[in-house]
């Protein structure tokens, strides 16, 4: 999310300087400061207060502000206002401050609902399974008999997990030099003076010479060392100390320094510690019981807190987390931290459930497979028709462990899924402000939706930001519901598009905005609606902070939906006894076009090409390489499907011409942007429209027609245009919705209007020079 690179090895002592996305329940700011990092402006970067180049050779000098972007010299910034206004795309921002999540015991991958299928490294770096084993390669590959191999732990939980890490050093060595050398391994910068080395099998401390063997050959401690076939092991430890300097962080924002640096003696307890520190931030006149000191240990994965008690000695705390682990010093902060009377609230979403059940069943399948403890846990909204609740839990722990058991719960023979959702806080969100809910597909366009995800999670705040093969796009309607003004960035082919309508159009009734505009990011193949949209025929790898304003500033138009009822005459395969019941009426929604006959066939086919290797399907040239050689193959097939259907307008009989597939077209794009309909005027039909209440029907004679439809060369057979179909199948014949192919058996199929037309967001047509240009 906030793309900081360290190396593997260092992971461990990365402090996480991400930024604050939302806040987590004891925090309550609305003012939001830069959240400055520092290095890899580019070359052309501009002071945004001397207004003189700041870009530098080296790359670590220069300020951002990761927020707003704006950029600074390293002594300029702090002159810089500290409020950060959250620049360019502040309209469509999700303010900080408006988002609550207590995400105690979730990491950022579940906080920003980060697919955890992407490879990422184990935090256990450093066992023996890891760089033990590339350390051993190296020193084996040595064979210079001057120098020993020794293990070396870095404490108690070390010995425990049984790793370790190699080095090598001189077989005469003093003491201080393996010290160092062992601090090395663990990239520990500390001052030698203040380590020792321990055996691992005697916890002998050693103050003489380690290995020497002119002093020390006879000593029977330090015979062990020289066995050349197993490596002796060591454990480094630190020496104890009277007093000690420590840092402690203030847990609210409004304070203006980083940390207070603080000496501690073996009398000092948390309470003497909270004393002196208040005075330092300013709070002296406040009551030592409205605060506490909480230990945080900062992991590469997850991030542990405990609140120390009042009369613990500091200095035998610090003795005890080098004792279980010198390293864990580096990664443990100490916050002084306001007592809150916040109550705990974790929204889980569930999906994957029985469709329309009651919330008590639910709760009942929640209680048997998961075993949820109703007294903490209960069922805040449902979604029926999704087969989806939205649990509040006032506990972390059973919050942590129904996420986990979930994804090993299969109910139905269907896996469920959950999200963490964060609670938007809508009387927070500022007048002015329209924030961009934004789906993304990464599955579209050739994986380049991972990519733009990462780019939105940091460009926007990432709890805006969802991945639709994570849940779907409930997660993010649901989270939104209370927003009063929002609108819908969607990143895929016609059929996300499609999915994202359908969900809004489901949901629509819940949300206090019902009507959000929606824009398309093109990745699939066809992206007819992204072309009629002036969005482009695909992504190609423009700046995403530049889709984002072009999104900001495009038109509102409206667009019809349609709904299509397939009501199948003919029975069910497979039934028994003989006594076959008809298949119940399908219905489905379309925003494009449906085909019947050719066209269809042609998607049916290349639908069961991409299910046989979908490996190969990851780029639109070979997808669009595979329909051309799908089609090649019908070329001589001869078809009558006018004789096979009968078609009714607006409650009037249509007599079809001689043709092999009929279409009905709501957009002036089809089959990746040919014009079906054509442009010529016509007397007998009205100018099509895309918000005109009609749909235009147009007929193929072949797959040679299409190909030059295809190529501009011709248009399609202009039959009608109406606002209510009846078409009635007498065979079994394809049929496609919007890319979406089956076989309908013989019987009704009835397309009609589908309710209130949905808002969308087209370029603008200034927006397009600029960026021609």
């Amino acid at each position: 999310v906030c793309e900081l690179h360290v190396h593997t090895d260092c992971i461990l002592f990365a402090c996480s300087d991400c930024r604050q996305c939302h806040q987590d329940g004891h925090l309550d700011h609305d003012t939001y400061h830069h959240h400055w990092r520092e290095g890899n402006l580019s070359s052309s970067a501009r002071c945004e207060f001397c207004k003189k180049t700041c870009g530098s050779s080296e790359v670590l000098s220069g300020m951002r502000c990761e927020w707003c972007g704006i950029l600074a010299h390293a002594a300029c910034y702090v002159i810089v206002t500290p409020e950060c206004t959250f620049g360019r795309l502040r309209n469509m921002i999700l303010p900080p401050n408006c988002v609550q999540l207590f995400s105690r015991n979730f990491s950022k991958l579940h906080c920003f609902r980060i697919s955890e299928n992407i490879q990422t490294e184990s935090d256990e770096d450093d066992d023996v399974d890891g760089s033990t084993q590339g350390s051993t390669k190296d020193i084996q590959i040595s064979t210079d008999s001057s120098k020993q191999t020794l293990k070396i732990f870095d404490g108690n939980d070390a010995v425990k997990r049984n790793q370790f890490r190699l080095i090598s050093v001189p077989r005469i060595a003093k003491n201080e030099e393996v010290v160092e050398a062992a601090l090395r391994a663990y990239y520990i910068n500390d001052d030698q003076q203040e380590y020792e080395l321990q055996t691992f099998t005697q916890q002998v401390l050693l103050s003489d010479d380690v290995i020497n063997r002119n002093d020390a050959a006879e000593d029977s401690n330090l015979g062990s060392v020289f066995r050349e076939s197993v490596p002796e092991a060591w454990i480094i430890r630190a020496k104890p100390k009277d007093e000690e300097v420590i840092r402690i962080y203030p847990a609210w924002l409004k304070v203006g320094m980083a940390y207070v640096s603080l000496r501690v003696n073996k009398d000092s307890t948390v309470q003497t510690v909270i004393k002196e520190v208040l005075p330092l931030l300013g709070r002296q006149t406040e009551c030592l019981q409205n605060f506490k000191l909480v230990e945080v240990l900062m992991g590469s994965k997850q991030v542990q807190r405990m609140v120390l008690d009042n009369q613990e000695l500091i200095l035998s705390r610090l003795k005890d987390i080098r004792k279980t682990s010198i390293r864990q010093m580096n990664q443990t902060r100490f916050y002084i931290v306001e007592n809150s009377k916040s109550i705990v609230q974790v929204n889980l979403f569930v999906g994957g459930l029985p469709p329309q059940l009651s919330p008590e069943e639910y709760t009942n399948i929640l209680k048997e497979e998961l075993a949820i403890k109703t007294n903490v846990v209960s069922v805040s909204h449902v979604y029926q028709a999704q087969g989806a609740v939205v649990l509040q839990i006032s506990c972390f722990s059973e919050a942590e462990r129904i996420y986990m058991l979930v994804k090993d719960t299969v109910v139905n023979d269907k896996p469920l899924n959950a999200v963490v959702i964060p609670a938007v806080m809508a009387s927070k969100i500022p007048r002015n402000c329209c924030p961009l809910l934004v789906f993304v597909n990464p599955k579209s366009g050739g994986l380049k939706g991972r990519d733009l995800l990462y780019s939105f999670r940091k460009l926007l705040n990432p709890h805006q930001v969802f991945e639709l093969t994570n849940g779907g796009p409930l997660p993010g309607f649901h989270t939104f519901s209370k927003v009063p003004s929002f609108r819908v960035l969607v990143c895929g082919g016609d059929g996300t598009v499609g999915w994202v309508l359908g969900a809004l159009e489901e949901i629509r009734h819940k949300l206090v905005c019902s009507e959000p505009s929606v824009a398309i990011l093109p990745l699939g193949t066809g992206n007819d609606l992204g072309r009629v949209l002036r969005w482009g025929a695909g992504y190609s790898g423009e700046d995403p902070y530049s889709i984002l304003v072009s999104v900001d500033e495009a038109d509102d138009v409206l667009m019809d939906r349609w709904t299509i009822l397939l009501d199948a005459e003919e029975p069910a395969e497979g039934a028994e006894n003989g006594i076959a019941e008809p298949e119940p009426p399908k219905i489905v929604q379309m925003n494009n076009y449906c085909g019947l006959g050719i066209d269809a066939e042609l998607s049916l086919d290349f639908h069961h090409a991409r299910e046989e290797e979908p490996g190969k399907f990851n780029s639109r040239f070979h997808n669009k390489g595979v329909y051309v050689k799908v089609g090649l193959q019908k070329i001589s097939h001869t078809r009558n499907l006018h004789k096979d259907i009968k078609l009714q307008v607006d409650q009037h009989e249509v007599e079809l011409p001689s043709i092999e597939g009929l279409i009905f077209i709501n957009i002036p794009s089809w089959g990746s942007g040919a014009d079906l309909w054509g442009s010529e005027s016509d007397n007998r039909f009205e100018k099509p429209r895309i918000d005109d209440g009609l749909l235009e029907v147009v007929g193929v004679t072949g797959v040679v027609h299409m190909g030059q439809v295809q190529g501009g060369f011709r248009s399609g057979i202009r039959i009608a245009q109406g606002s209510y179909f009846r078409v009635t199948l007498l065979k079994p014949i394809p049929v496609q919705v919007d890319g979406e192919p089956w076989i309908q058996a013989p019987g009704q199929i009835i397309i009609s209007a589908a309710g209130p037309k949905v808002h969308m967001l087209k370029k603008s047509k200034q927006k397009q020079k600029k960026t021609g240009s």
